[in-house]
């Protein structure tokens, strides 16, 4: 009878102990907040029934994944662009939802791979005046706006500053209206980040997206190395999870979706 309570005792002590061990092993963060760029529709934009939320295919996708974790995300509205990096780099906030990869992002950020979208950098011009392009060299001898302090790539960067001649634009509408004014003769932008403008200005039918892209960047969930939350388990689950979204697809029938739900709320802002 002794020997009975005493093994009883031990097991007890035993599963206490390990106890711990297991919490650690599923995470410590029941809640996640993620925030990203609010000005890039279809991935993300400000929610028009909440502008507090970010809304988009990064979104949608990175809910998925909380939900395969078992945990919450909120996607929140931390201010531009610019604001929302320094909130994840304090690790204030703990993910990003879609960034490029980059040198100073890498020193301070976990990047999840695989990416879950390549996104491709395309040459606009203005419907009826394109001109033939197969490639770099055909925007020679061209004038071209792409936005202030805009990133292609390090090589395309390095054969744009050489050999074009390209203007710095502060705002997308501002290349397009140039662009079909033929003050320009193409805009540098992402494809549907700039769909999701051309639809919202009326300029669908005016644009025009010449074939094949100048180069294409993925887009990563980075994690702050200075959130509370950046553990292994984390890490790689969300990893796992990620893999096994691209790996079905989801992550562009969420894009997909996205584009007509962007395109959906600008009829409604304009009735």
């Amino acid at each position: 009878m002794l020997e009975r309570g005493l093994y009883k005792s031990v097991l007890l002590l035993f599963g206490l102990l390990l106890m711990p061990l297991v919490a650690g092993a599923a995470g410590k963060c029941e809640r996640l907040v993620a925030t990203g760029n609010p000005e890039y529709p279809p991935y993300l934009w400000r929610d028009p029934q909440n502008p507090q939320q970010l809304i988009g295919a990064n979104a949608d996708l990175l809910k998925h994944l909380a939900k395969e974790l078992g945990v919450v995300v909120d996607i929140i509205y931390t201010g531009p662009w610019s604001r929302a990096q320094d909130e994840v780099r304090t690790g204030r906030v703990d993910l990003i939802a879609g960034a490029f990869l980059t040198l100073p992002r890498l020193e301070v950020m976990d990047y999840v791979h695989p990416a879950f979208y390549f996104t491709p950098n395309v040459v606009w011009v203005h419907r009826g005046a394109e001109f033939p392009y197969a490639g770099w060299d055909d925007l020679r001898g061209r004038t071209g706006d792409t936005l202030l302090n805009n990133s292609f790539g390090q090589q395309f960067d390095a054969f744009a500053k050489e050999s074009l001649t390209l203007e710095g634009v502060s705002s997308l509408t501002q290349a397009f209206q140039k662009l079909l004014l033929g003050r320009t003769d193409y805009v540098l932008y992402e494809r549907y980040p700039g769909q999701a403008l051309a639809d919202s200005l009326g300029m669908q039918d005016d644009l025009l997206v010449l074939d094949p892209p100048i180069s294409s960047e993925g887009l990563y969930l980075t994690l702050s190395h200075n959130s509370s939350c950046n553990d292994p388990w984390l890490r790689g689950m969300l990893a796992k999870k990620m893999t096994e979204a691209v790996a079905n697809g989801l992550p562009e029938t969420l894009l997909q979706d996205n584009l007509q739900r962007w395109k959906e709320q600008q009829l409604e802002a304009q009735q």
